[in-house]
């Protein structure tokens, strides 16, 4: 199973959202990071067939975009934003949205619920009405019914978002299950989903690609330029401005301070180990893409 992305192209009107961009992915979670306006949700839609692209080429496990109806019996999709009907409860709303999906039979539609309800830790509330659901059963729901069909290719928009720290754990540890034998393509704005699900990720900038591989290629890239040090106050509101700021953390009378740095920014400064996000920053802020 592959997705093969070659030279797609996504323009609304004069501007364009997608700039020739390119990359496949295998089997297993594969990490989509960027700004707001990097172009994520829009390649989303595309994969989704929500959108029609401009110009470039699709494949899905051998099967080209333009064969719509081929492709979304074999991706699922979870938009950041989803709707419920609220007064069913969950149980009746699986079961209908697993008829849209084309799911026939009822033992058959009985037997994918069952076990996505248990996958999901949903199954105390399968007679509950959805209105009554927390957010984060709410985002459980969601990626169940995305599951539905069993996609090959599974999307998800930002499912972690709003949801408190044991949420996303149980929420990730979901994703690594269901992407066995499969895609999952997961677009997010926390780093730390990435680096705890993901060995390769891809990173878009107003609409470009500017990173594409294994996440520990892209940290090895930001080596010898990720930097600590203590400064009294005064020193750090008099030089804040100087370099990149990763982090500031009040530290006694003082300052604990994580910058960018080619070259040593201050007397005994010491270099760091450099974090996902510590490279994602520094992959911001370089002139020219690392793919």
């Amino acid at each position: 199973m592959e997705l093969i992305i070659d030279h797609l192209t996504k323009t609304y009107g004069g501007k364009q959202v997608l700039n020739n961009v390119s990359f496949r992915v295998g089997e297993g979670i594969h990490g989509l990071l960027g700004p707001n306006g990097a172009g994520k949700t829009t390649l989303m839609r595309l994969l989704a067939t929500l959108l029609e692209p401009t110009s470039g080429q699709v494949e899905i496990g051998g099967i080209s975009l333009t064969d719509k109806s081929q492709i979304r019996r074999i991706v699922g999709y979870l938009p950041q934003e989803f709707a419920f009907y609220p007064g069913m409860s969950v149980l009746e709303a699986m079961d209908y949205l697993a008829l849209l999906s084309g799911v026939k039979g009822r033992a058959e539609r009985k037997r994918r619920i069952d076990h996505l309800l248990e996958l999901v830790n949903l199954t105390e509330q399968r007679r509950t009405k959805v209105k009554a659901l927390s957010g984060g059963m709410k985002r459980r729901l969601g990626v169940a019914q995305a599951m539905i069909h069993e996609p090959k290719l599974l999307i998800v928009d930002e499912p972690t978002a709003g949801l408190d720290p044991e949420e996303r754990i149980r929420f990730r540890r979901l994703l690594s299950k269901f992407a066995e034998g499969r895609i999952v393509l997961l677009s997010t704005h926390v780093v730390e989903d990435v680096e705890s699900t993901c060995e390769q990720m891809t990173v878009l900038h107003k609409g470009s690609l500017r990173y594409h591989g294994r996440i520990g290629d892209l940290t090895a890239a930001a080596a010898g330029r990720v930097w600590t040090a203590e400064l009294d106050r005064a020193e750090w509101s008099r030089d804040s401005e100087r370099f990149p700021v990763l982090s500031a953390v009040p530290e006694g009378a003082g300052m604990r301070v994580r910058v960018l740095s080619d070259e040593q920014p201050y007397p005994g400064a010491q270099q760091a180990v450099p974090s996902i996000e510590d490279a994602y920053l520094y992959l911001m802020r370089r002139e020219e893409a690392f793919v």
